[in-house]
């Protein structure tokens, strides 16, 4: 297992997502193996500091602000992502969500909230895999949680 951490440069050379849609900050804690053909055991944490000027906020509950539980899906998804995606071939490959599962919302994210992203690989098989992925936030204060299917499909369109 290789473990490793990647700032926003590297972040976004691996994601094909810039801003606003980028939903990651920082990774924390990345452990990949070696042989990227056998995903068990591999996990990610990455980190998003929630922002006033967050653009969504804008719209979604002007003067009571929460984050969206449809960008948590996706920040989820995000680091997913960066937990499978090989750096070296980001741009021969896409892993797209296939499936959302158990989606639960247990608390509100709102500006000035510092929110840790975990997803674990539960299953893969070929190019499919599914994740346990969770937000929480200060003091592990559980914020959301879903397990997510996704295909890494080729670029060979």
């Amino acid at each position: 297992m290789v473990n490793d951490s990647l700032d926003i440069d590297q972040i976004l050379k691996i994601l094909p997502h810039k801003y606003p849609f980028l939903l990651i900050d920082r990774v924390l804690e990345r452990v990949r193996p070696k042989d990227l053909s056998c995903f068990k055991d591999a996990y990610i944490v990455c980190r998003k500091n929630v922002t006033i000027n967050e653009p969504f906020f804008e719209g979604h509950f002007p003067g009571k602000p929460i984050m969206p539980g449809v960008l948590q899906i996706e920040a989820m998804a995000q680091a997913a992502a960066l937990l499978v995606l090989n750096p070296n071939l980001s741009d021969t490959s896409t892993i797209l969500i296939t499936g959302i599962d158990n989606a639960k919302f247990r608390n509100l994210v709102t500006p000035g909230d510092v929110l840790k992203i975990e997803a674990k690989v539960y299953r893969s098989k070929s190019s499919i895999f599914i994740f346990n992925t969770s937000i929480s936030k200060e003091e592990d204060i559980k914020v959301s949680e879903a397990k997510i299917t996704a295909h890494l499909a080729t670029n060979n369109i």
